[in-house]
């Protein structure tokens, strides 16, 4: 570890998102030795001190602290990872940024919009590194989708669709907020599968196919109430269950997105494809390693869907890791964007999503919400 420059990194929450992201910063060091910044775990905070000693134990950590507040003030801290329930994302981002630290912060980027607006004008008057966790875009086979249409093989786009469903809160038994549960508590997360599903969906399309100009949305709430863990009294639910919302992209093209809690069978079924002029792709988280493609170009007796396996060594980011034909997975990718934010530090460009980046996700994500409630097309 010789001629490395530490970055001590201080966890906000010890879910499981902070076992996520942790991975990353534990295996980054291996498989991207050239890399002159090296994580250290300096310390990890949460309320319950016996659950965070534990992960702490388990997982590395030099230290505990049990207010957020209190890690944030330490000297020996240089970036704040923000794994907290949504509702804590401004508030802890905003102090950190005014310590002058370091902002990693997990995805949706606030609850609302005004949340994010203050976020980003924090860490903007501040001056300091950050980056959003939309991990898929680190997924190598979707860094390669981006490959492709910036190269321009698909020509004019003029469909993107998407879905990410799940089947987790079918129950009606299941009780909303507490610990395990705050996703299903309006005032932890802000809203249902639109900040914590569509929203992964929302910023790979932007990534991909560029701004969304405008959204036609609609939500629905299944189950109308449930016991709160909190108070252990029946409460109305809040979030919403599902939505389904179309749109335009600046660039003409049609959208169509769906998420759902609802969908019997699917633990996490994310999908996007996109139609162009000249090719058309497609991906499946199921299948993460691999992109099908078409591209009319080919001779009309063998023009069809084509398969690639993404584990090639001049793919994204497979040259880090085994052999041709070998396969990586899910947190893989949480490790790629530690060595891509410990890269920056290096190069000072930007990590993306940054947090003005993530913005353009949460404006979708508000015009969605307020589409649905209100029956009617808002612009972004």
């Amino acid at each position: 570890m010789t001629n490395k420059t530490e970055l001590r990194i201080g966890l906000i929450g010890c879910g499981f998102m902070g076992r996520t992201h942790t991975n990353g910063y534990k295996r980054v060091s291996d498989f991207f030795p050239e890399l002159t910044y090296r994580p250290v775990l300096k310390a990890v905070c949460s309320r319950n001190k016996d659950k965070v000693q534990a992960f702490a134990d388990q997982w590395g950590y030099e230290s505990v602290e049990t207010d957020w507040k209190v890690l944030i003030a330490r000297d020996d801290i240089d970036a704040i990872d923000i794994c907290a329930p949504n509702n804590m994302h401004a508030e802890i981002a905003i102090a950190a940024a005014a310590a002058g630290k370091m902002i990693l912060c997990e995805k949706p980027l606030a609850r609302t919009l005004d949340e994010a607006v203050l976020m980003v004008n924090a860490i903007e008057k501040a001056g300091v590194k950050n980056t959003v966790w939309y991990n898929y875009r680190r997924v190598p086979a979707v860094t390669l989708a981006k490959q492709i249409i910036d190269s321009g093989k698909l020509g004019k786009i003029f469909h993107y669709r998407a879905n990410f469903l799940q089947d987790w809160t079918i129950s009606a038994d299941l009780p909303q907020g507490g610990e395990a549960l705050w996703r299903l508590d309006i005032d932890a997360a802000g809203s249902g599968v639109t900040g914590d599903l569509l929203a992964h969906c929302i910023d790979t399309a932007i990534w991909l196919n560029g701004g969304i100009k405008d959204v036609s949305a609609m939500t629905e709430t299944f189950i109308k109430e449930r016991m709160h863990q909190l108070t252990g009294k029946m409460e109305k639910v809040e979030i919403d269950d599902a939505c389904l919302f179309h749109c335009h992209f600046n660039n003409g093209s049609l959208g169509l997105f769906e998420s759902t809690r609802y969908a019997r069978g699917h633990k996490a079924l994310y999908t996007f494809e996109i139609n162009g002029e000249h090719a058309s792709i497609r991906w499946d988280l199921h299948d993460l390693n691999r992109l099908e493609y078409f591209d009319h170009a080919d001779d009309s007796i063998v023009r069809g869907w084509r398969s690639i396996h993404v584990t090639d060594g001049d793919q994204p980011y497979m040259n880090k890791w085994w052999v041709p034909g070998l396969s990586i997975g899910y947190e893989h990718t949480f490790v790629h964007q530690v060595a891509d934010f410990l890269k920056s530090l290096e190069t000072g460009e930007p990590c993306s999503p940054t947090f003005q980046e993530a913005l353009e996700t949460q404006k979708v994500c508000q015009a969605v919400i307020e589409s649905a409630a209100s029956r009617s097309w808002k612009d972004i």
